[in-house]
């Protein structure tokens, strides 16, 4: 997958705003909540997972799908490497994300 198809898909939730993140791309809800950020040049998604589901896309994702290094990684966030993987799973992947960050904004 392209940058440019995953930017599209990012855009296409109910609510879903981009704004600039430091070098990347952030997907928000409503300008509030990340539930992805893209880092364009290098085809690189990185998306807020529960620590259940972050299992379960790096089991599917083969090497291609794993944990940001640090404390990030163990609050679920978790890398893509959109190149290496099909578009029907990065379309999984970011409606968990967004349902995980639209049900933590309502708490």
């Amino acid at each position: 997958m392209t940058s440019a198809a995953f930017r599209s898909l990012a855009l296409s939730f109910p609510s879903a705003q981009a704004s600039p993140h430091f070098e990347k791309v952030a997907f928000k809800i409503k300008g509030k909540k990340i539930f992805a950020t893209l880092h364009e040049k290098d085809a690189i998604a990185v998306l807020k997972l529960s620590p259940v589901d972050q299992s379960v896309f790096r089991d599917f994702g083969k090497k291609a799908v794993y944990p940001v290094p640090n404390k990030w990684g163990l609050q679920g966030w978790t890398t893509f490497e959109l190149r290496r993987l099909p578009k029907k799973l990065l379309l999984d992947a970011l409606a968990t994300a967004y349902q995980e960050v639209a049900k933590s904004k309502k708490k």
